[in-house]
Parts: C-alpha cells; structure tokens; sequence
C-alpha cells in the first residue's frame, strides 16, 4: 500500500470518526453533565434509591456522558447499532409522528426501549445499568435542537460556521461551544441553572413524553440558523445563550421526572 493511499484512508476514517462522535455528543461532556446534576436535585425518594443500588459510587452527571465516552470501543455494538440512538430526524415539513423511525431506530425507539428494559424483572443487573445510563444521556440529546435534524445536513454538522473568528460548524457550536464560551465548569453551571428554576416552570416543565420535547427542538431549530454564518460571535450567543439555558434546565427537570415515573411505586 503506497503511502497516499494510507493517507486517504486514515483521513477517510477520520472524517467519519469526527462525524459520528460530534453527532453524537449533544451539549458536549460539560452540558451532558449539568443535566444529569440538575436531575439529581429532582430525584424522588424512591427514584434516589433504586439509582444508587444500581450505579452505587456514581451520579447522574458522571452517567451522563458514558454513552458517547464508550463510542470509542470497538465492538461492533457501538460502532453501528448504538449509533443512531442519540438523534431523530423530522423533516421541515412533518412531526415526529409523521416521520416515524428509521428501521434501524432512533433516540425515541431506544429511549422506550430502555425504559422498559428498566422496568422488567427480567433484566440484568449490566442490561439495566447500561439502561440507565442511555436514559440520561439520551434525554440530555432530544433537548439540544440540533439533534432533532431534518435530514438534509447531518444536523447542523455541514454547516460551516466560523464561531468567535474560528472555523467550526453549527452542530458543534449547539454541542459545546457556546457552553464553553462561558468559561463555566459543569458544577458552577449547574448551581447557577439550579437556582434559576422557579415552582412554575418547574411544573410547566413536567412532562415525560419524549414527543414533547422532541417537537421543542423542532420548533427552536430553524431560529438556530445564524444570518452571517461567517461572523458568529457576541451577537449570536447573546441571542441563543437563554435557549441554551432553558434547554439544560428543562432536560434536567425531565431526566428526574422520567426516571421518578420509572421508579414510582
């Protein structure tokens, strides 16, 4: 093998490497975490309980990121059939219902899928562990608008942007970037967000079907779309930094609630 040709299949996968892992990050290792700390101070009795006999020595924020920590492993699990469960796709055109999930599957079908695994005596210890885990961080996905794409740009990932004079794309923009713009840690983040979040919103924010949050994202997601992709900067994330926000907030509210339905008795 010559070395050019080396050189074309070692970028090849690399392009796709990049792609699949900044797919699959939705608001990064920062914005994952904060939502599964946010949900901890929404746990109920019951729900507390049955998450530390299951993860004992692990909280929600630590769980939060397995999912895409572990799409560095080779196996074959990760690599193809877990791919497409971090994401929907909903054409400009129709609704979730409308769309339906590809045969392969998506963040919804896996996210019903793992509640009731959960939710089965039958499982393992490991099948509910790694249950849990999906849960939060696909929770976390469905309220980043990008992760709602429409199929025509990998959601957002080909839109080349140039965010703060760098080069970047939309996609990672909505994952990281304008988190990390805050120059934040998660625990200060989610001590600021935490004490935000009044009685009201709090029970508007209640809602455990999956639907609902997805249609959020759809709704947000045309607005995301900057006018000058080429000059993304102070404006841009004054604009959408309250969305951002309001999105780690309420996907924290519904990662507890989802999992207080799970465990309720």
């Amino acid at each position: 093998m010559t070395k050019l040709v080396q050189g074309v299949l070692i970028a090849s996968f690399t392009s796709v490497c990049l792609f699949t892992s900044t797919l699959a990050a939705a608001w990064g290792q920062t914005g994952h975490r904060v939502t599964g700390a946010i949900a901890e101070h929404y746990l109920s009795a019951e729900a507390k309980a049955a998450i530390t006999a299951l993860l004992p020595n692990e909280s929600l924020a630590e769980a939060s990121t397995w999912a895409d920590e572990m799409r560095s492993n080779p196996d074959e699990f990760w690599q193809k059939t877990a791919s497409p469960w971090h994401y929907v796709t909903v054409p400009g055109d129709k609704n979730y219902p409308q769309a339906g999930a590809p045969k392969q599957g998506d963040a919804y079908t896996a996210l019903n899928n793992f509640k009731t695994i959960l939710q089965s005596p039958d499982s393992s210890r490991a099948e509910k562990q790694r249950a849990l885990r999906f849960i939060v961080h696909i929770i976390g996905d469905l309220h980043q608008p990008l992760h709602a794409g429409d199929g025509t740009d990998r959601g957002g990932n080909d839109v080349k942007v140039r965010f703060f004079w760098e080069d970047s794309n939309l996609h990672r923009v909505w994952d990281s970037q304008l988190i990390q713009q805050r120059e934040l840690s998660y625990s200060e983040w989610t001590q600021w967000l935490s004490a935000k979040i009044s009685a009201d919103e709090r029970k508007q924010w209640h809602d455990t079907n999956p639907q609902t949050w997805i249609a959020e994202s759809v709704a947000l997601r045309k607005g995301v779309y900057p006018e000058d992709a080429n000059n993304m900067n102070y404006d841009y994330l004054y604009q959408h930094m309250p969305t951002v926000k309001k999105r780690l907030q309420q996907a924290g509210v519904r990662i507890a609630d989802y999992l207080n339905e799970i465990y309720q008795q």
